[in-house]
């Protein structure tokens, strides 16, 4: 057990975290972060290794260190200043994730760096809300390398309107811009109070909750017997025409540390579904991350004793300037599914069956009539969880690699010329079993614009698998209505709609446990 100081000391990191969190929500302008809190804040030492985070997006956060490290290595940082960079080959996971870092100075002294990561609803590219179909980075949207936004305190203006120049929604990116300051902002006064308080005492403690952490992973670990165990799931399309792409994973525990290799997994691919590396380290520290005890304190430390191998060029470690936009949040679940399949076989009673391993990626981009100001939507849709030994999978939730929240019907219908015509639980999609699947979800759209859509989702052929004899979960369906008649659409797709067009859809169920 931790002493009581340490105990108190992680829970006072953690808050300055969440405080972050709650600061950058509440500022923020778009329903993609002030709704759905698709954000993310965390606090790192002067090294960039990560010592604490907010209750956020474990895509984003598992990451983040990353970002934070080529922030330090390429901008040199003063007092008041903020790095702003995006690349997802330069530490970010996909280009509308922005991210934001900004060092803690004390008495002159640099002594920690906080940072946060927000997804704006449009960063520029070949489509409106920078989630397309796209074959290439440079599609994608506007690529941000470790630049400084903020510069001895105040927001470099020449930076801003390069940036606002590239997207559609320029007041609003600015908005949640503004709201990042201010986040790390708050960040850095709790972090400064913090040290008042603890004084010399707080790198020691921080290098105690590492270690702690560090601690309970190896426990964990060296429960697990050693040997081997595999398992392989695929990405069912990359939009291109190139299907059932494998993710292969190979887990070996060895005493108190384990080796997870996805270096057999299929080449990179055309389409938008490459995952760069830092998204393939985040979705493995996750899994390993739930097993440890609720309260057990998140940092770098827990991953210590966790190898992660993966192969340059393939779906999992993509080469510049391979798309990525669909790899943070399409391709991550399927990471975390394949991981967990691979677990099933030494953790029969822990492990649950696949969830519904997609994040159903709506973008939505038009003028609204109203204003004349054009708009833009983004949003991703819950659905079945999977079912474990002790329990059914919840139904109509985000899970694994996404923890944000719904968009509010209220809330959609005040911001953005649309009219929600269903939204509610996709009765019977999970798997059935001795513990069933959680039901998916529906969402049904209809337009009171012109507008362009786009849609990145899995699961629409290859279901949620069950275990141990359960029953796979419902795929998920997409359809366009047009003119009154329906039309079944791919997985992934982009397509004009007309005032009166809908869209509706159904996202899978989870798998069932026998």
């Amino acid at each position: 057990m931790p002493s009581l100081l340490l105990e108190v000391f992680k829970n006072r990191l953690s808050s300055i975290a969440e405080e972050m969190g709650i600061a950058l929500q509440r500022t923020s302008f778009s329903p993609n972060i002030k709704e759905r809190k698709d954000l993310s804040c965390a606090v790192f030492d002067r090294e960039g290794r990560l010592v604490a985070q907010a209750e956020h997006i474990p895509v984003h956060l598992g990451s983040m260190a990353m970002a934070v490290r080529e922030a330090i290595s390429s901008v040199r940082m003063e007092e008041g200043d903020m790095v702003l960079l995006n690349d997802p080959y330069r530490g970010g996971t996909h280009l509308p994730d922005l991210t934001l870092v900004a060092p803690v100075f004390y008495r002159g002294e640099l002594r920690f760096y906080v940072a946060n990561r927000a997804h704006h609803a449009d960063i520029g590219g070949m489509s409106s809300g920078s989630m397309p179909l796209s074959d290439s980075l440079f599609q994608e949207g506007l690529v941000i390398p470790p630049v400084k936004l903020v510069e001895k305190g105040s927001v470099r203006e020449d930076i801003l309107s390069l940036i606002l120049s590239n997207v559609r929604t320029p007041e609003e990116r600015r908005g949640d811009l503004n709201a990042q300051v201010m986040a790390n902002r708050v960040g850095i006064k709790r972090m400064v109070e913090l040290i008042e308080q603890y004084g010399d005492r707080t790198d020691a403690l921080c290098e105690e909750l590492l270690s702690y952490s560090e601690l309970l992973m190896r426990r964990v670990l060296a429960k697990l017997p050693d040997g081997r165990t595999d398992f392989e799931d695929f990405i069912e399309d990359d939009g291109y025409g190139r299907k059932d792409i494998a993710i292969r994973v190979n887990v070996e525990i060895e005493g108190d540390r384990v080796r997870v290799d996805f270096s057999e997994s299929d080449p990179q691919t055309e389409g938008p579904m490459n995952a760069v590396r830092a998204i393939t380290l985040s979705a493995t520290y996750y899994v390993f991350r739930c097993l440890l005890p609720e309260d057990a304190p998140t940092n770098e430390g827990c991953f210590r004793p966790v190898e992660v191998v993966t192969r340059k060029g393939t779906i999992l470690d993509a080469e510049f300037p391979s798309a990525v936009a669909g790899g943070n949040v399409e391709t991550s679940q399927r990471v975390v599914d394949v991981l967990l399949g691979a677990l099933s076989k030494l953790l029969p009673d822990y492990i649950p069956s696949a969830s519904q391993g997609t994040m159903n990626n709506i973008t939505v981009g038009g003028k609204d009539p109203k204003t004349g100001r054009r708009f833009t939507y983004y949003e991703t849709l819950g659905g079945g969880m999977g079912a474990w030994a002790e329990g059914d999978g919840e139904s109509a939730v985000h899970s694994h690699m996404t923890n944000t929240m719904n968009t509010p019907v209220e809330a959609i219908e005040h911001s953005y010329p649309f009219l929600v015509r269903e939204y509610s639980v996709r009765r019977g999609s999970g798997g059935g079993g001795f513990r069933r699947g959680g039901d998916g979800m529906v969402r049904e759209i209809e337009f009171l614009t012109d507008v362009e859509v786009t849609l990145l989702s899995e699961r629409r052929r290859i279901p949620p698998y069950g275990l141990f004899g359960g029953q796979p979960g419902e795929v998920g369906r997409n359809v366009v209505v047009r003119g009154g008649r329906e039309e079944l659409m791919p997985g992934k797709f982009s397509v004009r709609l007309k005032k009166g067009d809908r869209l509706r859809v159904e996202t899978p169920g989870g798998g069932g446990y026998a």
